[in-house]
């Protein structure tokens, strides 16, 4: 008979994970486990375990946090309702664990000791997984390759991936830009969690944080964390001063190179919404030309959407249970991806594929005209020009970030900025589905040293509203970006590169493809100053005068990945 305490762990995992349904077994809590790593310094941890025999026997999974150990017991508890013995561990110096906590430095070693730990155990089955979103997820890429690589016999069975990446630089600095809403905002926000200053970090989740809202206008930007937490945060500090990716201090955080040495299979979910999109989505493509494509969906989420809790969870539990419990499994294709499209309602909206981009999507370019039209036609010559004053810094109006609700906004009195150029194509005659990343290529020219391109590609309506589709950041002429930038042409022109997000979204016939052009989305991104001095002390304000060129032969434009579906 299930215990009062057990069905209200029930109710409240239906509560938290929408859409799932708690499995058959009665769940039992040890807490405070320790864990030896191989420095002497010990690891909290708290183990989740079936009532009962479970048969066939199924993996243990590993879940490593430095959030703390009861956010996460929901999903703990829920997984081992399905039959999983689960660990949740805290990472090194948060929740009660030993040593002090560096951001991404320890979770290869760590994790590595973890991982030969639990083998051990008398409750390990055998065989063992990982799951978990965000850092958690980083944790599982920090040693999956390594181990596959160099001891494969304790390397994981299975990874469930969820809105994560493996190098946490690049999207630190995303394309030479300093993500500044979500790298000050995390790190006041872990500054918090470790001197349990849980009062401001509750309320902080509540209401925007005046503290926070006024560091993003600092400069230097290395004030910005005193000004948040009201001191310097050492990791912080470290971020500002290393522009370059290729900086050993970056290099040796990033797994991205360890990715194709994953034999393991693989699960992943995320949004397109989400902050590490563009990343998680190069990680299936290079799971995928290694011959090991993983499971994969992206619905229509944020970062901290509600609505994917249910869904990494149950589609986690089904994905293991096939690999591991001999379970014939109902997903009808590898690849499940929500269409977004503003005529689009019900069941029709979540499409089946077999791969990621679908076959068949074709690169068409659009092209920049000086009129303000987009068109597959060639221009016909001209420029667009306008000025970027980093002393009125272009604002950021949603994409995504940490924040609870990243979903497409309206960008109609955004456009109307002086400091915001703007493309719009006909109404369509007929609907484009864009499915893949598109990629825009701006011949572009700055009276500024440094300067930032940012693109945004929206969908807009006959009523005149323009909502968010997608976007991307690129940066030159900054310490971060000297070794990639773009060579300009005898005219001072630079063909500029910006990845946007992906997107699987439908234009209906009648509505525009609308395309801003403009030099940035503070606080998403740090104000670019404009004189290529470092960013973490550069104070003096440059004003920008920008141009877009749309020379016949080397026309501006956008490719969209066109899907003839």
């Amino acid at each position: 008979m299930t215990s009062r305490r057990g069905r209200l762990s029930r109710w409240l995992q239906t509560r938290a994970l929408e859409g799932f349904a708690p499995g058959p077994y009665d769940v039992t809590v040890q807490r405070k486990l320790r864990v030896p790593m191989d420095d002497g310094v010990e690891l909290l941890a708290d183990l989740y375990s079936p009532v009962g025999e479970v048969s066939p026997p199924l993996p243990a999974i590993v879940i490593r946090s430095p959030y703390g150990r009861r956010p996460f017991g929901v999903q703990g508890s829920a997984l081992a309702r399905e039959g999983f013995t689960v660990l949740i561990q805290s990472c090194r110096g948060t929740w009660g664990s030993g040593g002090q906590f560096t951001p991404q430095v320890d979770e290869q070693a760590d994790g590595i000791t973890t991982h030969r730990w639990v083998r051990k155990q008398p409750w390990c089955s055998g065989t063992v997984a990982t799951f978990g979103p965000s850092y958690l997820g980083y944790t599982q890429w920090a040693v999956a390759g390594h181990l596959q690589r160099d001891d494969p016999d304790d390397a994981p069975d299975a990874l469930c991936l969820v809105t994560t990446m493996p190098d946490f630089g690049a999207i630190t600095w995303d394309n030479g830009a300093f993500a500044l809403r979500n790298a000050l905002g995390w790190s006041q926000m872990m500054d918090r969690m470790r001197r349990r200053a849980m009062v401001p970090l509750l309320l902080s989740q509540l209401r925007p944080d005046p503290k926070l809202e006024k560091a993003f206008g600092v400069l230097p930007l290395r004030d910005g964390d005193t000004a948040a937490a009201g001191a310097p945060i050492g990791w912080y500090q470290d971020w500002l001063s290393h522009e370059r990716l290729t900086d050993d201090y970056w290099a040796s955080q990033s797994h991205t190179a360890s990715v194709p040495a994953v034999t393991a299979p693989v699960y992943m979910i995320t949004g397109w919404y989400d902050i590490f999109l563009p990343w998680q989505l190069d990680n299936y493509a290079q799971l995928a030309a290694a011959g090991r494509p993983p499971r994969l969906t992206i619905g229509p989420w944020g970062h901290v959407s509600r609505g994917m809790g249910g869904p990494s969870v149950a589609e986690s539990a089904e994905f293991l249970k096939e690999h591991f419990g001999g379970v014939a499994g109902t997903r009808a294709a590898p690849v499940r991806a929500f269409l977004t499209g503003a005529d689009l309602t019900g069941a029709g909206q979540w499409h089946d594929l077999p791969a990621w981009p679908p076959p068949g999507a074709v690169s068409q370019p659009w092209h920049l005209h000086a009129s303000g039209l987009l068109d597959p036609a060639a221009p016909d010559g001209g420029v667009t020009g306008y000025r970027y004053d980093p002393a009125d810094p272009t604002p950021a109006l949603g994409g995504p970030s940490l924040l609870p609700h990243c979903e497409p906004v309206d960008n109609a009195a955004h456009e109307r900025r002086a400091d915001v150029t703007v493309f719009r194509s006909a109404p369509l005659a007929d609907a484009v589905v864009v499915a893949g990343q598109p990629v825009a290529r701006i011949r572009f020219r700055s009276s500024a040293s440094s300067a930032d391109v940012f693109v945004r590609i929206c969908d807009v309506h006959p009523d005149g509203r323009s909502m968010t589709v997608c976007d991307g950041i690129r940066r030159t002429g900054a310490v971060g970006t000297l070794a990639t930038d773009p060579e300009p042409d005898e005219e001072g022109f630079a063909e500029v590169e910006v990845r946007l997000w992906p997107a699987f979204h439908r234009f209906a016939a009648g509505h525009r493809i609308g395309l801003q052009v403009s030099s940035g989305a503070h606080p998403r991104y740090a104000r670019n100053t404009g004189g290529g001095e470092p960013a973490g002390t550069a104070t003096e304000l440059h004003r920008a005068d920008q141009e877009i060129s749309h020379d016949t032969a080397r026309a501006s434009r956008v490719d969209l990945p066109v899907w003839p579906s």
